[in-house]
């Protein structure tokens, strides 16, 4: 009992000496502020960046004809492989020939019939002539014989004409490709009957190399080349559509890696829609590219020598719109306004709002509040890549071209 008292008693004292010390020191509880926050700041880069619009648009064949049958006839052969590429001049189907060769012979007799009367009629206006200068003959003669003279000549007319037909008749039994392509499925077999009420549709011949990519460009867009291109003193004409480069992508590949050019713009904007129709060219020698399917499109429509351009991570968004942190007076952090224009790989193009001489904040974005002062560290704008993403097919922000 007497050894729990005393346990007891020396921990009270011992409370109360600690107190007693801790008076005694004379320091005070007063809050001490946590240092700046440590960000990264950087200047923009400036460089030359060319501005794209980014459409969607559709490829179109070059040329695509129906191979037709022009003359009646059994098929006799067909003389390609379905969607085999064919050169212009191959043979595609042949059509039975012997009716039309035995009309080539039929014509050709009659042309020889025809000169051989020629002949005889020549003969006797050349003695009637001779006979009327020695007084022999009259002048109604010398006419009769000049008369059946010029009847043959065009009977010879006639022939030859009769037998050219023949042969153009006989060509259509050789059905040929009109161009180089690639041939459809043949839609008529062996043995069939064509051309019996009309033309008879055997397959169609497409062309895709070059390939049409077809886009349409709204009116806002329209103004903005024109405008663009009033600013820089130049104009567009037709002879010049081959210089704009145009860049196509399908919906599985990286970037724009089909590279033509633009080679029609229709002469007026399509009241219904706003917008204006577009032509491009592209080549397509490997084939990878078909009729009908949709496309990415990038057209470049100007060029800025010395744009700004700044890390597109670094930039916020709020109510107001598009903002960067910047670095103001005695390192306190400024919220800067500004306008954005096109993304240029991981960078993203500052059209107006911001200086060459301003450092963005580039790192550490969430310690830095507007208002507060920071501990800044300069680096350099990190543009690496900025191709990478670009060609990877990077569209821009709402509200950008």
């Amino acid at each position: 009992m007497r050894f729990g008292w005393c346990q007891g008693f020396q921990f009270v004292a011992g409370f109360l000496l600690a107190i007693s010390l801790a008076a005694c020191d004379g320091s005070d509880n007063t809050y001490v502020p946590p240092p700046p926050a440590k960000v990264q700041v950087a200047l923009p880069l400036q460089r030359a960046v060319t501005e794209y619009f980014y459409l969607t648009g559709n490829t179109d064949a070059v040329k695509s004809v129906d191979i037709e049958a022009r003359v009646q006839g059994f098929i006799e052969s067909i003389d390609y492989k379905d969607g085999a590429a064919v050169k212009a001049g191959d043979q595609l189907f042949g059509i039975q020939r012997d009716i039309y060769k035995a009309q080539v012979d039929q014509a050709q007799a009659e042309l020889a019939s025809q000169q051989a009367s020629q002949v005889g009629a020549q003969q006797e206006y050349d003695r009637q002539l001779n006979l009327l200068k020695q007084q022999v003959t009259t002048q109604t003669a010398v006419d009769s014989a000049r008369a059946t003279l010029d009847e043959a000549n065009a009977s010879i007319l006639n022939a030859q004409a009769s037998l050219e037909l023949a042969n153009i008749n006989l060509g259509y039994t050789k059905v040929v490709a009109p161009f180089d392509g690639t041939m459809t499925n043949h839609l008529v077999d062996v043995g069939a009957l064509v051309g019996v009420s009309g033309p008879t549709t055997l397959a169609t011949i497409v062309q895709i190399d070059p390939l049409y990519v077809y886009f349409n460009v709204s009116e806002p867009q329209v103004l903005s080349i024109k405008r663009s291109l009033t600013e820089a003193g130049h104009t567009m004409t037709q002879v010049d559509l081959p210089t704009v480069p145009v860049e196509i992508g399908l919906r599985d590949e990286q970037g724009y890696p089909h590279r033509g050019h633009l080679d029609y713009v229709s002469p007026q904007l399509d009241s219904s829609t706003g917008t204006l129709t577009v032509r491009g060219i592209v080549e397509n020698k490997d084939r990878q590219l078909l009729p009908g399917l949709f496309v990415r499109v990038r057209v470049p429509v100007a060029r800025q020598d010395k744009a700004l351009l700044v890390r597109d991570d670094a930039i916020g968004q709020n109510q107001l719109g598009s903002y960067v942190l910047v670095l103001g007076k005695d390192d306190v952090i400024e919220q800067r306004v500004v306008t954005i224009g096109q993304r240029d790989g991981q960078m993203r193009v500052i059209e107006k709002g911001l200086g060459p001489e301003d450092w963005v904040v580039m790192s550490g974005v969430q310690r830095a509040i507007p208002g507060n002062k920071v501990s800044p560290e300069r680096v350099e704008m990190d543009g690496a890549g900025a191709d990478a993403s670009a060609s990877a097919g990077e569209t821009p922000k709402s509200g950008t071209p």
